[in-house]
């Protein structure tokens, strides 16, 4: 018998652990050519609002040590054009890859509109929810840093919407788990762990930031060993809960090994994210690294690996 990379996760089968994160690979068209999504675990679409968003102004983008800060301002086209115009494409050459839409709002209204017509859609396995966006109507606290707000998007989609659902939690909080299990008391099937660090990069000779809004999101290797960490954390956590939920690994993967790091923390599946810029095949290329690994290591099961570095 061959190597098995299936994990059934979510109430779902995924061909593999390796998929691709929301902001990184667009709505996969861009890549298609160079790197068809029907080849990994799934896509994770880029973050989809009620209205359709501009963004920041340039510059919103620039590479750091071992990583890469963004402002994008969450900049897609809509919910109405997402729906008609590029969810039908992404579902046709989906494959056997998993189709996750990564949804956000700015109030509570926003997510359970965009959640509910999402989830209702042909052609979407599972929503991804972006926690990382600031409530206008709490004084722009993000919604991923309090338990209540948490609650009540994660409750307030899932009273409309039957697929499940994974909460996107950000490492800029005091305690992550504590907001872990807020997500799964409110119902979330899965976690994803993490969004981006805060970050600034200031060009000395014009004494101002680089990027137009000041601060961005670093991401990349460098934040790697905080992702790790959060797995690790939160997946002991999980385990005494009565109903643990499964956790997708993000952060600074670049390699199989770097992969397999948050699969032994804990993870179940991993999403490829900042690398896909530098490689477009960056994700395949997780993939058999993980896969050699595993042949050469003697592992069977990709399953088999998840959570062993907890084993004393």
């Amino acid at each position: 018998m061959g190597l098995d990379l299936t994990v059934n996760c979510l109430g779902l089968p995924f061909q593999n652990p390796v998929l691709v994160a929301s902001g990184t690979f667009g709505y996969g068209d861009e890549y298609y050519e160079v790197m068809p999504f029907s080849e990994l675990g799934g896509l994770v679409t880029k973050t989809i609002t009620a209205a359709r968003r501009e963004g920041n102004p340039p510059p919103r983008i620039v590479e750091t040590d071992s990583g890469m800060l963004n402002s994008i301002g969450l900049a897609n086209v809509g919910l109405r054009a997402f729906l008609e115009e590029k969810l039908p494409w992404i579902a046709a050459h989906a494959g056997q890859a998993r189709v996750v839409v990564n949804v956000a709002g700015f109030s509570v209204e926003e997510f359970i509109e965009v959640g509910t017509a999402v989830g209702g859609a042909k052609g979407v396995d599972a929503l991804e929810v972006n926690l990382g966006c600031p409530n206008v109507r709490a004084g722009y606290i993000h919604f991923g840093a309090d338990e209540l707000s948490v609650r009540q998007v994660v409750a307030g989609i899932l009273k409309n919407v039957r697929l499940p659902l994974i909460a996107k939690l950000s490492p800029n909080v005091t305690d992550i788990g504590a907001l872990a299990e807020a997500a799964v008391d409110a119902g979330a099937d899965g976690l994803s762990l993490i969004n981006t660090l805060p970050g600034m990069k200031i060009d000395p000779l014009k004494r101002r930031p680089v990027i137009s809004m000041g601060f961005g999101g670093l991401s990349g290797p460098a934040i790697r060993p905080v992702g790790v960490a959060c797995v690790y954390k939160v997946y002991q956590q999980m385990q005494r809960m009565e109903a643990p939920v499964p956790i997708v690994g993000i952060g600074g993967i670049a390699s199989g090994r770097d992969a397999l790091e948050y699969i032994l923390a804990g993870a179940s599946l991993v999403q490829v994210g900042t690398a896909n810029f530098l490689h477009p095949r960056a994700a395949a290329n997780v993939l058999q690294e993980i896969a050699a690994f595993c042949e050469s290591e003697g592992v069977a099961k990709i399953t088999d690996l998840v959570g062993l570095a907890h084993e004393r």
